[in-house]
């Protein structure tokens, strides 16, 4: 069975489905930047945690207002993701610090659509770049990584951007394995 495998970003309100929303998704392939996703949803409520709202620069009251329904949204991805995996792969869910975004992911994709394509599982880049280096836990943030793999890119908590950079920085520690 072929693995494909696609970086997933998204950004919060706060630190738990469900009582948090989702407020963007990006998402790449991660061996073809060309191949993208990206949506802004509409909150599933108006709990937010202030320090979560700036680091996204997002506003509820605008995605009330112009985000997509997350059924919507949710069922759109599905269709980008299964357009996006070659004749028999199975799509992989690629994150930095996998578990934060996956458990939105999860939670979004069973609620509106009643179950995940991606499964129950997620590749953490955090956790494969400590197996491959050695390296403490500490030392497995971002611009740790950046320090020693010289992406071109860089996190902007644009979920798109940011998916696009974990897919670099999935490819260049994928690289110290091989």
């Amino acid at each position: 069975m072929k693995e494909h495998y696609i970086s997933v970003d998204i950004e919060a309100s706060g630190p738990i489905p469900g009582e948090y929303s989702m407020l963007s998704l990006g998402a790449s392939v991660v061996d073809d930047d060309d191949k993208t996703f990206h949506v802004q949803l509409k909150p599933l409520n108006g709990n937010a945690v202030p320090e979560a709202l700036a680091v996204t620069g997002l506003s509820l009251e605008t995605l009330e207002r112009d985000g997509v329904a997350p059924a919507t949204a949710m069922s759109s991805f599905a269709s980008w993701l299964q357009e996006s995996l070659p004749d028999g792969a199975n799509a992989v869910f690629v994150g930095l610090n996998a578990p934060f975004d996956w458990s939105f992911v999860n939670y979004y994709f069973v609620r509106f659509c009643g179950e995940n394509p991606f499964g129950h599982t997620a590749l953490d880049i955090k956790a494969m770049y400590m197996g491959a280096t050695g390296c403490t836990w500490s030392q497995t943030t971002s611009s740790q990584m950046a320090k020693r793999l010289h992406p071109k890119k860089k996190g902007t908590h644009c979920a798109l951007e940011d998916a696009l950079y974990q897919a670099e920085l999935f490819r260049l520690a994928r690289g110290l394995m091989r």
